[in-house]
């Protein structure tokens, strides 16, 4: 036996003994998370490449199983949160049907006016009433609550996960710099194994993708192109939360208007970037957190608000309607907005010299110069706004609106002139006529307004159908007028609405509207009947009710039901793609659990071929000690 022979059996042993080490640790880490399988790499040496020796130790794994891993992960992680938040927020509005539902409560208060125009007299039905009302009342507030602490918490959500996603990022970095320094097999796919379940744990967080560089080191960027991590550098990630959330708090790219946390990421030379004004961050727990906090659970709140104000304002609101009216040439509209208050939106339609339609609304104010108005708290944001100052003489109105007519936003948007004139035709102080020229580049279709009865909440017994049955706030509380004085008043009001104390402390007045008004007279509350149940009122397109920057003219009760309606829609649709998306992250980490995670059937099997091989060169190496043993001997 020549001393090659004992070479290759001595170097076989050896790097059998190396492949038993490697499919052993295999087994041994069956089910360990983050673990990827390994193989050990032989180079064939000696005379005639008749020998062979240990190469080097690889995990085998891949590449394009695991960037579909991380996708789906990201994916899971952002519908998981929407449906999970969208299923509590559904749930805040009650079992559909249910007496305890938003829609039975609205339902018991329209059933106790109805009960009321069948008895006026009855001072039973009209404690019922109040008592429904302030029910109803309760029932938006609470929803609404419900709705802010969601929001809180996932300010608060959103917080955590930041920390957490910048801390991986630093762990990235620093297991890069180790990866860079091991010479080591072992030691290094063990670095490996432990990098990339820290890069499957932050594409939880946000989109990422991994590119990894000839050292062996990655680069980690979002999917909108961001580099978070470059070999030793690391992004840190901070998010300034501002605790318990309100209505009224909002996101801005402006840092002294914005009223919630945002994320910003601090670059290892100093430089910041906010990720949720540069729209970085598009899946994930922290995309979803974003979402659900600045856009799905803030238009919950607005469907809350436009209900109450839709509540509120149809019992105690008339509907001016104009009718039309032509002088020396002009053609347009005579309307009465006697007792016009501030926030009494004016809604002009036009058709613009291309034949489109559009609308002109002119905001009353009572402060000088008027209220801005942000348009997203207008019926149609689409539209030219303009607010303008509304005086306490009625006689003043029309060279107000005139002036609000005439400016500069108004001639460029209708590109004709108008003209702004007190109705006589109409005959009362507040009566105005407003023209356009009949030749003019733009030809008026229609003007409405909705018209506050009372001055204040007191005045319950107006001589009118229409009483301020809702306020806003407690206690003596105010009128409900959609007024921009002072903020928006429609910001919050769902969590605001109140019974009017003066309703309450004199039911008769849900009948008299005078003191001459007979006791079972049906007008009022035949009046408040159809005003929540028949009449049409234009809720805002900020709902999202009738679609995408399109109001949405329905019945106050209906609207309720439409509401509810969706919100369980939007509730299925996200459960729905979550149980998608949930399949999908099982496909992809089934497909690299194929390549790369460890199948005992499999190691076993090799495992008993190596001992076979190890046998093998041990027999050899064996008959060579018996030879030289024999030579010895001789």
């Amino acid at each position: 036996m020549s001393l090659s022979a004992l070479n290759t059996a001595a170097a076989g042993l050896k790097t059998t003994q190396a492949a038993i080490g490697i499919v052993s640790q295999n087994i041994a880490n069956v089910g360990t998370t983050g673990y990827v399988k390994r193989s050990l790499d032989t180079v064939a040496q000696g005379p005639g490449n008749s020998g062979v020796a240990i190469g080097t130790i690889n995990r085998v794994f891949d590449e394009n199983s695991l960037k579909q891993l991380r996708l789906e992960t990201s994916g899971a992680a952002y519908t998981g949160m929407m449906a999970d938040v969208r299923t509590q927020l559904d749930k805040l509005y009650g079992t559909p049907g249910t007496t305890s539902a938003l829609d039975g409560v609205m339902n018991s208060f329209t059933l106790s006016l109805q009960t009321l125009g069948a008895a006026p007299d009855s001072a039973p039905a009209r404690s019922a009433v109040v008592a429904a009302a302030s029910n109803l009342a309760t029932k938006i507030g609470s929803i609404a609550e419900g709705v802010q602490s969601l929001r809180t918490a996932t300010e608060s959500q959103l917080s955590n996960d930041t920390s957490a996603a910048s801390s991986l990022l630093s762990s990235i970095a620093q297991l890069n710099v180790k990866i860079a320094a091991t010479s080591d097999d072992g030691s290094k796919v063990a670095l490996l194994d432990q990098r990339d379940q820290a890069l499957n744990s932050l594409s939880g967080y946000l989109d990422v993708q991994a590119s990894v560089q000839r050292d062996g080191t990655v680069t980690v960027m979002t999917n909108s192109g961001m580099t978070l991590v470059d070999r030793a550098s690391a992004a840190t990630l901070s998010f300034d939360g501002r605790g318990t959330l309100g209505p009224e708090d909002s996101y801005s790219a402006d840092p002294a208007q914005r009223g919630v946390g945002t994320i910003t990421a601090t670059t290892p030379g100093g430089g910041t970037i906010d990720l949720v004004a540069s729209n970085a961050i598009r899946s994930g727990s922290l995309a979803a957190g974003i979402e659900l906090r600045d856009t799905v659970l803030p238009q919950a709140q607005r469907q809350l608000d436009d209900l109450a104000a839709g509540l509120s304002r149809s019992l105690s609101d008339s509907s001016a309607v104009g009718t039309p009216a032509s002088t020396g040439g002009g053609a347009g509209f005579d309307i009465d907005l006697t007792g016009l208050s501030a926030g009494n939106a004016i809604t002009i339609s036009f058709k613009d010299s291309n034949g489109a339609q559009r609308n002109l609304i002119l905001v009353p104010s009572s402060s000088n110069p008027p209220a801005a108005v942000d348009r997203t708290d207008v019926a149609d944001p689409l539209a030219t706004i303009v607010p303008f100052t509304v005086g306490s003489d009625p006689t003043k109105l029309s060279a107000s609106i005139a002036d609000a007519l005439s400016s500069e936003a108004v001639t460029v948007a209708v590109g004709s002139s108008f003209t702004v004139t007190s109705s006589a035709t109409v005959g009362k102080e507040g009566a105005v006529r407003i023209l356009i020229p009949a030749n003019g580049a733009a030809t008026l279709q229609g003007i409405t307004a909705s018209v506050t009865q009372s001055k204040t909440a007191d005045e319950v017994t107006n001589g009118k159908p229409q009483i301020p049955l809702f306020v806003d706030g407690g206690g003596k509380g105010r009128l409900f007028t959609g007024s921009f004085d002072g903020g928006s008043q429609l910001t919050g009001f769902a969590q605001r609405i109140a019974v009017n104390p003066a309703v309450a402390a004199k039911t008769e007045s849900l009948v008299k509207m005078s003191s001459s008004t007979p006791a079972d007279d049906v007008t009022r509350p035949q009046y408040l009947y159809d005003a929540l149940t028949t009449a049409s009122r234009t809720f805002s397109a900020a709902s999202g009710i009738g679609g995408i920057s399109a109001p949405f003219t329905t019945s106050v009760q209906d609207f309720t039901q439409k509401i509810i309606d969706a919100q369980g829609a939007a509730t299925a649709t996200a459960q729905f793609l979550d149980e998608g998306q949930s399949i999908a992250l099982a496909t992809a980490q089934g497909r690299f659990a194929s390549t790369s995670g460890v199948k005992i059937d499999e190691e076993m099997s090799k495992l008993v071929g190596l001992q076979t091989a190890y046998t093998a060169n041990a027999r050899v190496l064996t008959a060579a000690r018996d030879m030289l043993d024999t030579l010895l001997r001789i």
